[in-house]
């Protein structure tokens, strides 16, 4: 039986995430640049913003842009330098990260808050004030307006998208991730979240510009690496926030992203960059080999000392045999009841766990033991590690990889004059061996009162005649693979 090799997208950020760069990335990797635009135009916001898509250089290497232009900064009276991105990510010489550029003193953070909590450039709660553009040291508005969009106006938005369900499932779970996160940090519930209306629109149009061109891209698992951040500070426009900012944290710590801090002074993981991992990585780990098909490299906004850039690989990897690497966990139990080593044994072949046994052992003071065996993937590792401290007294586990040759494996049903029966065709070396699946055959018996060996030989018999025998395995029988064996 052919395998399907595997296309993994992985994500190196080595120089953290954002949205923008997470876009120009996936650009360069090969997303359809076509697809994106139009996708972006079924949204109806063609007032509201543009896209520049080009190229740069970060220490040297070749990287893609990515910038969200909004048009009411270019049509509101401001000045703008027109070699600067109106972006959320742009900065300023002095190196602060701006949530929107202006001429004047005043800086005005995308992730700004007031002395009073309230957070100013995204997110707003209906009660504060809203903050399109900056304010002089009066504290007076000057510019526009505007009412806040909550999550909901948002998803409205995104029910726009001419494409497939998947692709805005995709963003209305990475957008709800950051919604979360901010509901957290400022103790609201998330209905009562507001993004700021100009705010907003960079990141919808990076969220939105991601699901579709990982869609696009196709990958059967995504991948992340570590985020790396920086340290330090933020200047905001009344006061001083630490990195990282409160709903970074609030995102690494909920959705169990592992977070690499640098000593590198600066903001390198926005919301939106964290929200995009959270919501789509689909494995924690590469396999150990693999080929890589495209690369793509994104440009941040900030210059460091390294190069700012977000890679992107393409890999396929070989399809595992059915054996492949596994995990085994290990622990010994000389305290815990008979009963309560059968449930958690049902509790973790239910959870999917490839096999469970119980060795006999002797432990200390020659107290009589078991010592409890799961074997599993390495994905469902905490999962089964959750259930054997839940249901047993041990308070340690072991574990360690295994490499580990199994048969193939397809599952049918054939008939037998006892009535249909569940089979299993195991093949290696061209040569393949049936078993009936034990349920299937107690039921037979229990039905016809036949003998257990009668109904098994029955069963395999007529399992052989319907293949063409025991080479092939091919012939009558609508075999289907099972995964998880």
């Amino acid at each position: 039986m052919n395998k399907k090799n595997k296309k993994i997208l992985y994500f190196e950020c080595f120089s953290g995430i954002s949205g923008d760069m997470t876009v120009a990335s996936l650009l360069d990797l090969g997303a359809d640049e076509g697809k994106l635009r139009g996708a972006l135009d079924s949204l109806g916001m063609e007032d509201e913003f543009d896209i520049r898509i080009g190229r740069t250089k970060k220490c040297g290497i070749d990287a893609c842009t990515f910038d969200v232009m909004l048009k009411e900064q270019q049509d509101d009276g401001h000045v703008h330098n027109e070699d600067i991105p109106h972006h959320s990510h742009a900065q300023n010489e002095d190196g602060l990260h701006h949530g929107y550029v202006h001429s004047g003193d005043v800086a005005h953070h995308s992730h700004a808050y007031s002395e009073d909590g309230a957070y100013h450039g995204h997110v707003h709660n209906e009660d504060g004030p809203h903050h399109s553009h900056a304010h002089n040291e009066d504290g007076l508005h000057h510019g526009h307006a505007h009412h806040g969009r909550n999550i909901q106006d948002v998803y409205e938005i995104i029910d726009r998208l001419e494409g497939q369900e998947n692709v805005k499932e995709r963003a209305r779970s990475m957008f709800r991730v950051v919604a979360e996160a901010e509901s957290r940090a400022h103790g609201i519930p998330v209905e009562e979240v507001h993004f700021h209306e100009v705010g907003a629109v960079d990141s919808i149009v990076d969220i939105i510009s991601t699901a579709v061109c990982l869609e696009d891209i196709g990958a059967d698992e995504i991948v992340f690496s570590e985020l790396y951040e920086g340290s330090g500070h933020v200047k905001c426009r009344h006061g001083v926030l630490p990195v990282p900012v409160p709903a970074v944290l609030n995102i690494v710590q909920e959705h169990k992203l592992l977070l690499h801090r640098l000593d590198v002074q600066g903001e390198m993981v926005t919301p939106t960059g964290a929200a995009i991992a959270a919501a789509s990585a689909t494995s924690q780990k590469l396999p150990g080999n693999c080929r890589i098909l495209r690369t793509g490299t994104g440009a941040g906004k900030k210059d460091f000392d390294h190069a700012n850039i977000l890679r992107t690989m393409l890999m396929e990897a070989e399809a595992e045999e059915p054996g492949g690497t596994l995990v085994v966990l290990e622990a010994n139990m000389d305290d815990c009841t008979g009963e309560a080593l059968g449930y958690t044994m049902e509790q973790l072949l239910g959870a999917g766990a490839r096999d469970v046994w119980y060795v006999p052992a002797y432990m200390k003071k020659n107290r009589p033991a078991y010592i409890l065996n799961v074997l599993t993937e390495e994905g469902k590792r905490e999962e089964m590690e959750s259930l054997i401290f839940k249901h047993t007294t041990t308070i340690g586990i072991r574990r360690h990889e295994v490499l580990r040759t199994a048969m193939q494996r397809r599952y049918g049903k054939v008939e037998t004059r006892f009535g249909e029966a569940e089979v299993k065709a195991c093949m290696f070396g061209g040569r393949t061996e049936y078993y009936p699946e034990y349920e299937s055959i107690r039921k037979l018996c229990e039905a016809s009162g036949a003998g257990f060996q009668e109904v098994f030989s029955e069963t395999v018999k007529a399992a052989e005649a319907a293949s063409g025998g025991t080479e092939s395995g091919e012939k009558d029988i609508e075999w289907m693979e099972r995964m998880g064996q």
